[in-house]
């Protein structure tokens, strides 16, 4: 028996046009996807994307085809689906590192996002380090090494989307038309790694959120840009093919309660309905 975890995400720190592609860093978070590869039939319920990496996994050792049959897949995971938390990522990555680990291997991180990819568009969560990642194909892997010390406030919305159906819209003109600002929130998000800066990590978030909204509209948005700028946090994140959105701080600094009590007063919380404090952490399959 082999167990790993992945952690999801917060949307994404900023995804958009970056160095002649649409590339994105993820928001990795405290809350996981818990999964177990053991010898036995395959019993109880499993997500779709599951099998099918147990089984790349397998076809990329050189195992007979049918190796899987023998191999039972069982998975925690409270991450919401289908609202831009990377609950996909986290399963599938989980599930490829628990079935090396059981069949006396470990998968580096290139090869972990190679597998993942070949199954969907892949979140960088599955990196330790922050890094900017195409997610569509895992040619460009850039890592930071910085790990922010920074809470988010994350506001779920009712409304889901698949991934699949975001990379269906029509997004290239409006990529192109915000490559000069996805540009700016790059350098400014690499000036925040290179002085720890959160505050300029939170700008660079802000920019590429704002971008995302001509693509994909997140409610009440300029209601929460007031929001930021009211509570002094360090401003905000989206999901760019999904529902949530995350407020940048520091809960020993910033009034949670406070902040809130603002969302509610601005009428904010009526388009999401829960919320969560949550640290950011390292990615990575543990």
């Amino acid at each position: 028996m082999a167990d790993a975890r992945c952690p999801a995400s917060c949307g994404e720190l900023i995804q958009g046009w970056i160095l002649g592609g649409e590339k994105l860093i993820s928001c990795p978070v405290n809350w996981f996807s818990h999964v177990s590869v053991t010898d036995g039939q395959p019993d109880g319920p499993e997500r779709p994307r599951m099998r099918q990496m147990l089984n790349s996994v397998i076809a990329h050792l050189g195992l007979p085809a049918d190796t899987g049959r023998g191999l039972r897949i069982e998975f925690t995971s409270t991450i919401p689906v289908a609202k831009g938390m990377a609950s996909s990522t986290a399963d599938i990555a989980a599930t490829a590192q628990a079935t090396a680990r059981h069949l006396g291997t470990i998968l580096d991180e290139a090869t972990l996002a190679t597998l993942c990819v070949q199954l969907e568009p892949t979140d960088s969560t599955l990196f330790r380090q922050l890094t900017l990642f195409d997610h569509q194909t895992a040619h460009t892997q850039i890592a930071c090494d910085w790990q922010p010390s920074v809470d988010i406030l994350l506001l779920e919305s009712p409304y889901t989307l698949d991934t699949a159906n975001y990379h269906r819209l029509d997004r290239q003109s409006s990529l192109l038309d915000n490559a000069d600002v996805l540009e700016k929130a790059w350098r400014l998000f690499c000036a925040a790694a290179a002085k720890q800066d959160n505050a300029r990590l939170g700008e660079a978030c802000t920019l590429s959120a704002i971008a995302s909204q001509q693509i994909l509209t997140k409610p009440a948005f300029s209601d929460l840009l007031a929001v930021v700028e009211d509570a002094g946090i360090h401003g905000l994140n989206v999901a760019h093919s999904g529902s949530v959105v995350g407020l940048l701080l520091d809960r020993r600094i910033h009034d949670v309660e406070k902040l809130i009590w603002q969302l509610q007063q601005r009428n904010i919380t009526r388009h999401y309905l829960n919320h969560y404090l949550l640290p950011m952490v390292a990615g990575g399959v543990r």
